[in-house]
């Protein structure tokens, strides 16, 4: 958001039917109230939660691991979302904050995008907010305003493997 207000009026869409329960998807969309702490000007639009809509998108693929097509499927679905929510609701731009994450694939998520701003006619905003330390200012931020952090993606699969591998260890 630091990066792009002074360029753009920003609404943040909360569309992640990925997360394995209503109450964590609750939970996340809570904090973005959090985010007024920064002194930006933002609307927020808090999609419902369909999590039928993340199962039909990765049947066939829920034993793929972390990083797998399952996650390609899990961007698509949601990048697709925001890009139909931008066009229907008359937005310039779409953009998506996946890319500050060191755990996902910034490639797929720029393909993606570039496929769905062709697809709907709006543009995509190709940024990726890892570089230039982004994803250290989101830690950063993240303690300054008591952000909730957890320490999976947030669907069910995700958890399970993430479980798996701290019992491991």
């Amino acid at each position: 958001m630091e990066r792009v207000a002074g360029e753009f009026e920003l609404t943040i869409y909360y569309y992640n039917p990925n997360i394995d329960t209503e109450a964590e998807s609750t939970k996340r969309a809570s904090e973005i109230e959090k985010l007024k702490g920064l002194g930006i000007k933002f609307d927020v639009v808090i999609d419902e939660y369909r999590p039928e809509e993340y199962d039909r998108a990765v049947e066939g693929k829920e034993h793929l691991g972390e990083g797998s097509e399952r996650c390609y499927s899990c961007y698509e679905l949601r990048l697709r979302q925001t890009a139909r929510f931008a066009k229907e609701n008359g937005y310039d731009v779409f953009a998506t904050t996946l890319s500050i994450s060191p755990h996902k694939k910034t490639d797929w998520i720029r393909e993606i995008g570039l496929a769905c701003e062709e697809e709907f006619g709006v543009g995509y905003l190709d940024e990726d907010f890892k570089k230039q330390d982004g994803y250290g200012r989101s830690l950063e931020l993240s303690r300054e305003l008591g952000l909730y952090r957890q320490d999976y993606c947030g669907c069910k699969y995700s958890k399970q493997e993430s479980r798996s591998r701290k019992s491991k260890s």
